[in-house]
């Protein structure tokens, strides 16, 4: 029986929520307590990633799953201090929204 991977893609799109809300409160670059929030929320998801089944990521080939995957090694080892606010801040606006479409979409579509 395989694990099921629904309450992953919720956990995906809940840390999505709450980054926008740490976005909402001001500027990740320029705040500690708000950029250490994103950090925790992005490996979160980062880390829920990994158990969406590889069909429906296929099929939403636009979002970097391998990225983001690997995203969460760098935030948890913090490789040579490769992560910053800047790039932190990066990574929310350009990668979240097209992130958030697909897994809607993988919620939506039919089973696996």
């Amino acid at each position: 029986m395989s694990k099921s991977w629904q309450p992953y893609a919720l956990h995906i799109l809940d840390a999505i929520e709450r980054i926008k809300n740490i976005q909402s409160r001001g500027d990740l670059t320029q705040d500690q307590i708000l950029y250490d929030a994103a950090l925790r929320n992005l490996q979160t998801l980062s880390e829920s990633t990994q158990n969406l089944p590889d069909g429906l990521k296929a099929k939403h080939s636009d979002v970097p799953w391998r990225e983001i995957s690997g995203f969460r090694n760098i935030l948890v080892h913090n490789y040579l201090g490769e992560i910053d606010p800047e790039t932190v801040a990066a990574v929310v606006n350009v990668h979240l929204t097209p992130l958030e479409e697909a897994v809607k979409a993988m919620l939506q579509s039919p089973k696996v």
